[in-house]
Order: structure tokens, then C-alpha cells, then sequence
């Protein structure tokens, strides 16, 4: 007769492996986040009739990031000092660098914009592929997310729809803008 172990079913796998790889609630935050961040900066610096400057605006992304990351972190910060937590500085610090996927998660778009930059595609272009990518992405992160909720294939994959949803929206601002 067969050891069990060598019958395990591929479902029941799966869900092991994603509790061992969940990601943290900080790491969806600011994955999430900063998607939606890099696609509406990118829409936004999008200007026409403006001379393109996509490595100007790969910076203007990334430096949004930063400050956003920044202020998130110390947001944390603050609100741990006003519920008289006394952390150690250290702490607060390390509040701060949590944040690291809202910053992680746009680089992508300012590859993409310093692609632009080199000459490697125009300006409009990068834009249209940033968006496109951001909007995938926000389905990859909202369908992980719901998986590591416990939640089955279709649940997580209509969630993660819902957030595609909003990297669509901003596509479908940017093309009513523009």
C-alpha cells in the first residue's frame, strides 16, 4: 500500500505554500499603494502639449515614492508617541523603512520612463505601458492578497479584478484628459 504522503493532492499544497510566502498586511499596503501612486503620477505628468521629458518624470515618480513612503512611516511614528508607546528611536525607524514596497513597487514605472528617456520608445508610449503594466500588477497584488486571506481562486480572482479596476479607471481618466 502507499505511503499518504506520496498522494497529496495539488490543492492542498497550494495553500501551504501561500500561508509559508504571506506577505505581510505592510507589504499589500504599500504594494498596492504605490501602484496606484506610480499610476496616477505617471497620468498626471503626462502632459499634452508639454515637451516630453520621461526622465524627469521617472524622477518625479521615484521621488514621490520616497516622501510618500516617508511620511507613511512617520505617520506610524507619531501615532505610536500619541498612544504614549515609548519606543525606542530604532523603532522608528524601522516603522519608516516598512515601508520599502510602496517604493519597491514603482520602479517598474521609472524603468519604464527611463527607457523612455534613452530613446527606446517615446514618451506616450512608456506611459501607455506603465499604465498598462500598473493595472495587471494591482490584479496580481489584490488576487495574492485575497489568496493569503484564505479565499478561493474565483473570490480571489474578482478581487483582484476590483483593484485592476482602479489602475482602468486612472487609463481611462488619463485617455479622457489627454
Amino acid at each position: 500500500m502507499p505511503d499518504r504522503a506520496d498522494h497529496v493532492r495539488p490543492e492542498s499544497v497550494a495553500p501551504r505554500w501561500i500561508l509559508r510566502h504571506r506577505p505581510g498586511e505592510q507589504s499589500l499596503f504599500g504594494g498596492i499603494y504605490g501602484l496606484v501612486l506610480a499610476s496616477a503620477l505617471v497620468a498626471a505628468l503626462d502632459a499634452t502639449g508639454e515637451e516630453a521629458d520621461p526622465g524627469g518624470d521617472a524622477l518625479w515618480v521615484l521621488l514621490t515614492a520616497l516622501a510618500s513612503g516617508a511620511a507613511h512611516g512617520y505617520a506610524h511614528v507619531i501615532a505610536q508617541r500619541a498612544s504614549a508607546d515609548s519606543s525606542a528611536t530604532t523603532s522608528g525607524l524601522r516603522l519608516v523603512l516598512a515601508e520599502w514596497p510602496l517604493v519597491a513597487v514603482v520602479l517598474p514605472t521609472v524603468g519604464i520612463l527611463l527607457a523612455a528617456a534613452a530613446g527606446w520608445w517615446a514618451e506616450a508610449t512608456a506611459v501607455d505601458v506603465a499604465l498598462l503594466f500598473n493595472a495587471v500588477a494591482l490584479f496580481g497584488w489584490g488576487t495574492w492578497a485575497a489568496r493569503t486571506a484564505g479565499q478561493g481562486w474565483p473570490s480571489s480572482c474578482r478581487a483582484g479584478g476590483l483593484d485592476m479596476l482602479i489602475g482602468l479607471v486612472i487609463i481611462g481618466a488619463n485617455a479622457l484628459i489627454h
